[in-house]
């Protein structure tokens, strides 16, 4: 054979080689040896042009197209070949035939979906990692859309040994790349992004393929999506604090992207991979200082729980919860801005959270409440509470507030009753922590109560509820009985009547409050607990640490009792009250001066208001007669404001006429139409009776009235045994008769209450063993069992055992009161 025989290709090939590797790198459409080479590898290079710029051959490539769809079985070696061609033109960094490959790639993987595409991806794969190596951006960018685009494609059969691990290690380095041109490095960013995106599409539906969700791929994907958001968001920012104005496309910038693809990430988990999510997020805010200030924190979180699926979204505040657990040991600012974090979210939570979830979550917040309490530096040491344990509370309150507010009316009831139950009850207490959290309880108690709307009373008052916030009402620390307080107002108030009865005032008409007539329920209702409500707010009254503020809370308190629940059924009731009130005013020996003008400014505005609600106008007239009696006998220091007297009178110097009097009271109430011979007793006058244990445990019927019990004489004389009163039949015990006898004689009244007061001082701070002692410190030496004995010696008792019972004779009320006393 001549040399004109051998073709060009012989003429560069080596002589030593084989024919196959000669036809192997013969790659000339025209050449003579290129018809001996596979027919899949001619039409993939009939798919390369001559030149680079002209691009792909789109007619070679449909007939590429053809082929594969046509033999599957081919489709490994075609992808196997391309990858041979690719990898070749990236050494030789011909970047055109590269990009040439890449699309051809794409072609094929979106026209087949035969059996074999598993081997053809693993081809591809490996031309998208060799690409993603490569030191060119163009080139690492071109590799993300290409497996983005592959990322989207739903595959006929599932991989076994397909991993992803590269790609999550690459494309999370991508997100932080530091390029020194600000446009390439946004853009590899982005293709960072993008990639995370497309890898985290292929492996979650897929669980034969790596799992995502293991923290060793979790901890490099949600920080660098965090990274970005972060970044973007401080980028932004200081370029509007610059007054730099640019337009920037929500769709393409990097924080947007990171947002999206961590709300899709969040939005795939289930309820075992949301910790593995958020557990990433938390330890990035730790790690970077994050949490002072919480804006990004806060929107980090939002984020999470608008994209979560809903039934999950609770377990995102569990684990946030779990983390400030973690974090008892932080700084009050850090965890202050945890739980202001969580008070943000938790509401999201709250639709979804049922049964034992909301008391879980509840308690958890008490806990914490709790545990600050303990952080309280110790009395004796002098050191004062920081500002940001306080800060920290409040951020707990308001985040049980902000749960509370997104439940129903019944679980804002038991979360109610179970705080309730979590307030220490105590009358006094030396340790100032247990004060702390009986405040703090009720504080979380009133914020719920903010949130709640009554409708009926005896649904918002369940018995047990309001036993102990009745209790809780008569404590010793003043400002735990505001608290309680307030706490009645937001739940006695259902026509937002509260802020016009702040305070007490002499000058308010029916025109300036919301009335609705009282339902038979809250009439049941109140009749039921009148006696616990108003023994309550009248012992509360004569504590002597009572404030201003108080005694303004008291009568909002019962401004809304009487808006709210007072009919001509229950009216008298309340009466007796308001006159009990301007007894203890009178009587009580213990309470300053000032104080008692404070009683006397809340009975009088009480009682007008009364008059005014239930348009009882003769006594309107009569109350109005004692407030212009007291302006022009000069004792406006008996009348509202309360908070504007500041001039020190005497208490016993009250003109006559300036208190509510009871036979006019009685004149003005018979003029109104109401009957009130059950309700006052001459012997007795309009006294509140306290309560007492043993009337509870006799057989005797109580209907909760101060009307029923009007009926009883239970005066202290008539219930021991064969004692008789020592009084003449026509001896004047009126309220009047009372009164004078206080008023006429100043000096004697001084000097009575400074024994009192003397009295109460000795028994409070002297010492229980000195007690002892000038008790039994007597002349005679006389012992309490001497006494006993005296008395009984004087009580013919045995007789009256004796004699057998008569039909006609009734019993004796202590053998009715104390049975068990008189059982032989």
């Amino acid at each position: 054979m001549s040399a004109m025989g051998f073709c060009c290709c012989y003429k560069q090939a080596d002589m030593m080689k084989c024919v196959d590797t000669i036809v192997d790198k013969c790659t000339d459409p025209g050449c003579c040896l290129s018809r001996m080479r596979p027919r899949y590898k001619r039409l993939v290079d009939n798919i390369f042009p001559s030149v680079p710029q002209d691009g792909l051959v789109k007619n070679n490539m449909e007939k590429l197209t053809f082929y594969a769809l046509s033999s599957p079985e081919k489709l490994d070696r075609i992808g196997e070949y391309l990858f041979q061609k690719a990898s070749r033109d990236i050494s030789r960094k011909r970047n055109e035939f590269v990009m040439i490959a890449m699309e051809a790639m794409d072609q094929l993987l979106v026209a087949c979906h035969a059996q074999t595409l598993n081997l053809f991806v693993e081809s591809y794969l490996r031309i998208v990692q060799k690409l993603l190596e490569s030191s060119e951006p163009s080139l690492q960018i071109l590799a993300t859309q290409s497996f983005v685009r592959f990322s989207n494609i739903e595959e006929d059969t599932p991989s076994y040994h397909r991993r992803y691990d590269f790609f999550v290690s690459k494309f999370s380095s991508m997100c932080h790349n530091n390029n020194p041109n600000l446009v390439t490095m946004e853009m590899i960013r982005m293709a960072g992004i993008k990639g995370i995106q497309g890898v985290i599409r292929k492996t979650v539906s897929d669980d034969l393929v790596e799992n995502i969700w293991e923290p060793v791929h979790m901890d490099k994907i949600v920080p660098s999506l965090l990274f970005n958001m972060h970044t973007m968001k401080s980028k932004t920012e200081l370029m509007v604090e610059s007054g730099i104005s640019e337009e920037v496309n929500d769709k393409t910038d990097s924080f947007s992207l990171a947002e999206s693809c961590l709300r899709e990430l969040i939005g795939r988990a289930s309820f075992g991979h949301v910790k593995s999510v958020i557990r990433p997020v938390l330890k990035h805010l730790d790690a970077h200082h994050m949490w002072v200030p919480n804006v990004f924190a806060t929107q980090c979180f939002r984020i999470l729980m608008f994209s979560i699926q809903s039934q999950y979204s609770y377990a995102v505040v569990e684990t946030l919860m779990t983390h400030l657990d973690e974090n008892s040991n932080a700084s009050p600012k850090i965890r202050t801005s945890i739980a202001d974090v969580l008070s943000k979210i938790i509401a999201i939570a709250a639709n979804e959270s049922v049964g034992p979830t909301v008391l879980e979550i509840i308690n958890s917040l008490l806990t914490n409440l709790r545990t600050s309490v303990t952080r309280r530096p110790p009395s004796n040491t002098g050191l004062s509470e920081s500002d940001g344990e306080n800060e920290y509370r409040e951020a707990l309150i308001h985040a049980l507030g902000e749960f509370a507010a997104h439940l129903p009316d019944y679980q804002k009831i038991e979360i109610m009753m179970f705080i309730m139950s979590k307030v220490p009850q105590f009358k006094s207490s030396n340790n100032p922590n247990d004060l702390h959290v009986q405040r703090m309880c009720l504080k979380s108690l009133l914020m719920v109560s903010t949130k709640y709307s009554s409708v009926q009373m005896n649904a918002t008052f369940p018995q047990s509820f309001l036993d102990l916030l009745l209790k809780t009402l008569t404590a010793s620390e003043d400002e735990i009985r505001f608290i309680v307080l307030r706490i009645l107002h937001t739940l006695l108030d259902r026509h937002n009547n509260a802020p016009k009865l702040s305070k007490a005032t002499v000058n308010i008409s029916k025109s300036d409050i919301n009335l609705e007539k009282c339902s038979r329920s809250d009439t049941i209702f109140i009749r039921k607990h009148a006696q616990d409500i108003y023994v309550s707010i009248y012992e509360s009254l004569e504590m002597t640490n009572n404030t201003v503020d108080n005694v303004e809370a008291v009568y909002t308190t019962l401004a809304l009792i009487c808006i709210e629940l007072l009919s001509e059924e229950t009216v008298l009731d309340f009466i007796r009250l308001i006159l009990s009130i301007q007894e203890l005013a009178i009587t009580n020996a213990v309470l300053s001066t000032q104080q008692k003008f404070h009683l006397h400014a809340l009975v009088i505005s009480i009682m007008l208001l009364v008059a005014v609600v239930t348009d009882l106008h003769p006594l309107k007239d009569y109350v109005e007669k004692i407030i212009e009696q007291r302006k022009l006998l000069n004792a406006t220091h008996l009348l509202p404001e309360i908070s504007i007297h500041n001039e020190v009178k005497s208490a016993s110097l009250l003109p006559a006429g300036v208190l509510i009097e009871e036979p006019e009271l009685t004149e003005a109430l018979k003029a109104s139409g109401i009957e009130i011979t059950s309700l006052f007793s001459c012997e007795t006058g309009p006294v509140l009776t306290h309560r007492r244990s043993w009337v509870e445990n006799t057989n005797i019927s109580t209907k909760g009235s101060f009307t029923d019990l009007s009926n009883l004489d239970l005066d202290s004389v008539n219930s021991t045994p064969a004692m008789q009163r020592r009084f003449s039949p026509n001896e004047d015990l009126s309220f009047e008769a009372m009164k004078r006898s206080l008023l006429d004689n100043p000096a004697i009244k001084v000097e009575q209450n400074t024994r009192q007061t003397q009295l109460c001082d000795m028994f409070r701070n002297t010492s229980f063993q000195d007690l002892v002692a000038i008790s039994t410190a007597s002349k005679d030496e006389e012992t309490l069992h001497t006494k006993i004995t005296d008395v009984f010696n004087k009580v013919d008792i045995s007789n009256k055992l004796s004699t057998v019972e008569t039909p006609n004779q009734p019993k004796p009320i202590y053998e009715t009161l104390f049975p068990e006393l008189f059982a032989f």
